[in-house]
């Protein structure tokens, strides 16, 4: 989006153009930013990529993780109306260059290539790693430790996620499938007994499905080889909307910090306090690979 700028005036004219400039030549300047665009009009677009439980559609309407947080924090801006642009998970970024849509709400994680092509806003959702057992958790497994120390247990992973690559790092034999539902159902058909995947998408699925036979772990930041696997997922900006990003992260430090109105919003979703950013991870350490980072519960969240 374009900016304005205070201009000098002509030599007859530099006094009153000074004086101008001085009383609200901050206002011009902000006129054609996005973020005052987005008040001014009432509604801002944002893309999404269709992936529960981050954005999603559901009998037509946006809904999700991030949406619900995106919601909170524009009308906080006095931007009362969200919509959203459906694409590709790979053309997000793409898109958000080409002004198809002014942020991207979609859990997306940060990873320094990405920081490269566009602004990350601070962390909103820490990725942690859980187990989906049998209910009753007949093994007591609690992390993948405990399913490396039992060689009898059977790992399924799902293809493209970072559990996969936990489990050849811990020398766990792990077979894969193609979904969170495949993994259910290994577990709950006896095919397998644990099912390794991101904390937030078992435990949606866990709420999903009310009446399945299974339960899911506490969530926890898988170690290899002693160092934590540490990743995030943030809102994404265009490099130019500075303000529209200091804006938004200023809203989001408030929910964050309050640790009961950040679950208010997030645990519908399967979204614990585990998963709540505690400060000691920032998007300028993820950004410049100062952290061992996990490529989200997804490949796609990835």
């Amino acid at each position: 989006m374009a900016r304005w700028s205070g201009r000098h005036g002509t030599a007859a004219g530099a006094v009153a153009g000074l004086l101008l400039l001085s009383a609200c030549g901050g206002a011009q300047e902000e006129q054609g930013s996005t973020l005052s665009q987005a008040r001014e009009e009432g509604s801002i677009t944002v893309g999404f990529a269709g992936e529960a439980p981050y954005s999603f559609e559901e009998d037509g309407e946006l809904t999700g993780a991030a949406v619900d947080l995106h919601r909170a924090i524009f009308q906080e801006l006095g931007i009362q109306e969200l919509e959203g642009v459906n694409t590709e998970f790979g053309s997000l970024i793409p898109g958000l260059s080409a002004d198809r849509f002014d942020a991207v709400s979609a859990g997306m994680s940060i990873l320094p290539e990405r920081c490269e092509q566009a602004a990350f806003g601070d962390p909103e959702f820490m990725y942690t790693t859980a187990l989906l057992v049998p209910e009753g958790n007949p093994r007591g497994l609690q992390t993948l430790d405990d399913v490396a120390a039992d060689p009898q247990v059977r790992l399924v992973t799902m293809t493209g996620a970072i559990e996969g690559d936990y489990a050849d790092a811990l020398g766990i034999e792990n077979t894969e499938v193609g979904g969170p539902q495949d993994g259910m159902d290994a577990v709950v058909n006896g095919r397998a007994d644990v099912f390794a995947l991101g904390g937030i998408a078992l435990n949606w699925m866990e709420q999903q499905n009310p009446d399945a036979p299974i339960e899911v772990t506490e969530s926890y930041v898988q170690e290899i080889d002693g160092v934590p696997q540490v990743g995030a997922g943030a809102t994404v900006f265009r490099t130019e909307d500075q303000e529209l990003r200091d804006a938004y992260n200023e809203q989001l430090a408030r929910i964050v910090g309050d640790e009961q109105r950040y679950l208010e919003l997030m645990s519908p979703y399967g979204i614990t306090a585990q998963e709540r950013p505690d400060g000691s991870v920032t998007t300028e350490q993820l950004c410049a690979g100062e952290l061992e980072q996990e490529a989200g519960p997804t490949a796609s969240a990835g």
